[in-house]
């Protein structure tokens, strides 16, 4: 009796097994591979499935939401030897649980590198101004470049985005220091524009003022013929009134002298009205 109990209990164990082996329930959200005796055998999809038990075997379980997949940080050399640091992060979606699985050892790595060295390869061509303002231009490229593999492994690349470009430190260092050279540069520029601004307008003035002396002398010229032809139209052949000015201009121009502040002594001839005839012969003359 107790040999019989024991097989029983073997025997409802050896049941209950084989049912939990062959009653599979799938979430929403998943899709299994089953394999018989090592080989591809189906697809179960979430609901309650039935396999059969020690012949079938779950071997994969996929998730067939969407999966984030983060690309590490990484060094990129620029098309102007500037050393970048950039990472991204990748929406894939599994649409071929078969390719997926046999496709390729671990496609969640396998996209991952892809999208490493397709970016390094685009931000290979760029120089760096364009690689820190082109993210949009970089993330279609990236995308349309890895979507044909993607297919082949049963994936769809919803988006990738782009985290960070970020110059590296030494590379920030550099770029810090031609903003100053550059900022310097300006302002050199400048001063350089001022002064020289400020030297066209002093030579300006210059000129003008001389144009204006000489324009003043020629006048002055023009006015002291003029008086000297009224002069000489007024005396006529009668030297008296000449005379008269001219010692006039005489007694003047002795005052002034003895006025003067390096005039020491002033002699003056004796008979001035001699003196004056003397410089009436010499006009005349």
């Amino acid at each position: 009796m107790p040999d019989v109990l024991i097989v029983m209990i073997a025997v409802l164990i050896f049941v209950v097994i084989t049912i939990a082996k062959g009653v599979r329930i799938v979430p929403q959200g998943e899709e299994w591979i089953v394999e018989r005796l090592g080989k591809y055998h189906g697809t179960i999809i979430p609901g309650l499935n039935i396999i059969i038990p020690y012949l079938d075997n779950v071997a994969y379980k996929l998730v067939t939401k969407d999966l984030i997949l983060d690309v590490q940080e990484q060094e990129v050399i620029t098309r102007d030897n500037a050393v970048i640091l950039t990472n991204a992060v990748a929406f894939v979606k599994v649409t071929d649980p078969v390719k997926a699985v046999y496709g390729v050892t671990d496609f969640g790595e396998a996209i991952r590198n892809l999208i490493m060295t397709t970016l390094r390869s685009i931000l290979g061509e760029m120089d760096l101004d364009e690689a820190l303002s082109s993210r949009d231009k970089i993330k279609a490229r990236l995308r349309e470049s890895i979507a044909d593999e993607a297919v082949d492994w049963g994936l769809t690349v919803k988006s990738v985005e782009i985290q960070d470009i970020n110059p590296s430190a030494s590379m920030q260092k550099a770029m810090e220091m031609q903003a100053a050279a550059e900022r310097e540069r300006k302002a050199m520029v400048t001063r350089s524009e001022g002064a020289k601004q400020s030297a066209v307008l002093e030579a300006e003035a210059r000129l003008e003022a001389a144009k204006r002396d000489a324009s003043a002398q020629v006048m002055l010229a023009e006015a002291s013929a003029e008086a000297i032809r009224r002069v000489a139209n007024a005396v006529g052949d009668n030297p008296v009134p000449l005379q008269f000015v001219l010692g006039e201009k005489y007694v003047a121009a002795m005052r002034d002298l003895s006025q003067s502040d390096n005039a020491k002594t002033v002699i003056l001839p004796a008979d001035i009205q001699e003196a004056v005839k003397g410089l009436f012969g010499k006009f005349g003359r």
